[in-house]
């Protein structure tokens, strides 16, 4: 090691010593100092190469032709448009926009305060319609892609028909899953129209979608985090000792009647839908929907409007349980899913009324259907079924208010429409010259 440091430091004493002759001999001199040398290293090198130079020629080049390009304030665009090209050979390097023939023959639009305002278009939601195939849900459905949302139906088909919906089969923003919504299901949504429901006497007593669909739906949107409404019923209301019913009123129901699976499963729906809306701190809607016609109903679902037309529309007798005294009240569909979409979007949790506060008896009603499709159809009274409500009739004084809603259609105009539909799928006939006479009738 000591030999080492020895050699190694040897061999700098040789060095400093050349050094030291090198300059005593006049071979080596120092640098010159450099020029510039107060300013500082970086400064230094960019004006020893001349880049202040190129970079303020370059800026006189560009604004030589921006100057040179952009026409003059006092010139028209069309103006500009026809002769920059001639005129200067820089011009098609103008960032003014280009004028198509079109705009040049359109006066010009003046805009206030200077400014396009940006974000006018309504961002699409997506929505989840179950039960979208049935009468009700593929008009909502309608609406909803209409309005620009990614709507995906869910249905099983018991009540529903891919007839209902195929208008969009291979629109991009419609999609149909066949799917029940008693199985849980996952899905990437931002609201829920709850809707899958059978509502008929004739089908509702065979399946359990009130509680336990209702429970699965609930449980996607708290999931999710996404706004739920809830399709519930008048039929909450029972046997009514109030009339009209409002939505404070408890109602009159036998909860082991034939018709308690539909009633309370409704009820118990509503009960869930408010306890995940208290517990969970879920955004929920709940309408309470009166009787409700027009095209893609059941043709034969038991329903009273839809007994009425297709009896008529096929030469049989219209049948009348009980006194014919009884009352309902009747709404055009379009009116419903206008009420729905409001509530939806609005800030109220309601429940809320939708129906129309026209009361008619059952005779009324066969009036009206006679007036419609045949004159000459008979009457048949038959025995009542139980528990059949003797009045109803809405209240809506709280969706007026708070909603902005109330329907327009009434009944005789709203009916020929539900009697065309019908008679095409019954007959097949596409002539409904008959039906449009027969509704001035009414």
């Amino acid at each position: 090691m000591a030999s080492e440091l020895t050699y190694r430091g040897g061999g700098g004493a040789t060095l400093a010593g050349e050094a030291e002759a090198a300059v005593a001999a006049g071979g080596y001199s120092p640098k010159p100092s450099k020029p510039l040398a107060w300013l500082p290293r970086a400064a230094r090198y960019a004006a020893g190469e001349h880049r202040p130079l190129f970079a303020l020629a370059g800026m006189l080049v560009a604004a030589a032709i921006f100057s040179l390009a952009t026409p003059s304030s006092s010139s028209t665009p069309a103006a500009a448009a026809a002769g920059s090209t001639a005129a200067n050979p820089l011009a098609r390097f103008s960032v003014e926009p280009a004028v198509s023939r079109r705009q040049q023959q359109l006066p010009a639009r003046q805009f206030v305060g200077g400014k396009v305002p940006l974000g006018l278009k309504r961002k699409g939601l997506r929505v989840l319609v179950t039960g979208g195939a049935g009468f009700v849900g593929s008009h909502l459905v309608d609406r909803l892609v209409e309005r620009g949302d990614s709507v995906i139906v869910v249905d099983n088909l018991f009540t529903g028909r891919k007839e209902n919906v195929v208008h969009h089969f291979g629109n991009p923003n419609f999609e149909m899953i066949r799917h029940d919504v008693v199985e849980p299901i996952l899905l990437e949504v931002d609201q829920i129209y709850h809707l899958a429901c059978p509502a008929s006497p004739v089908h509702y007593k065979w399946h359990k979608t009130n509680v336990v669909g209702t429970l699965n739906m609930l449980g996607l949107a708290k999931r999710i985090n996404a706004r739920f409404l809830l399709t519930s019923t008048s039929e909450v209301y029972g046997d009514p000792l109030q009339h009209p019913q409002v939505e404070t009123y408890w109602g009159n129901v036998n909860p082991i009647g034939v018709r308690s699976c539909y009633d309370e499963g409704k009820r118990t729906a509503e009960t869930l839908t408010m306890d995940y809306h208290r517990g969970a701190n879920l955004e929920v809607r709940i309408a309470r929907i009166f009787n409700t016609y027009g095209p893609r109903m059941c043709i034969d679902d038991g329903r009273v409007v839809s007994n009425f037309v297709a009896q008529a529309l096929r030469k049989e007798p219209l049948t009348v349980y009980g006194d014919g005294k009884q009352t309902r009240s009747f709404q055009y569909v379009s009116d419903l899913v206008e009420g729905l979409m409001r509530l939806m979007e609005g800030e109220h949790v309601g429940p809320f009324n939708l129906g129309n506060p026209g009361e008619f008896t059952m005779l009324e009603l066969a009036k009206v259907v006679q007036d419609t499709i045949d004159p000459n159809a008979k009457i048949e009274f038959r025995p009542n079924t139980q528990d059949d409500p003797h009045k109803r009739k809405p209240d809506i004084g709280r969706a007026k208010e708070l909603l902005g809603w109330e329907p327009k259609i009434p009944l005789h105009k709203g009916l020929p429409l539900m009697v065309t539909d019908f008679r095409k799928r019954i007959f097949g006939d596409q002539d409904s010259t008959a039906t449009t006479t027969g509704g001035q009738q009414g």
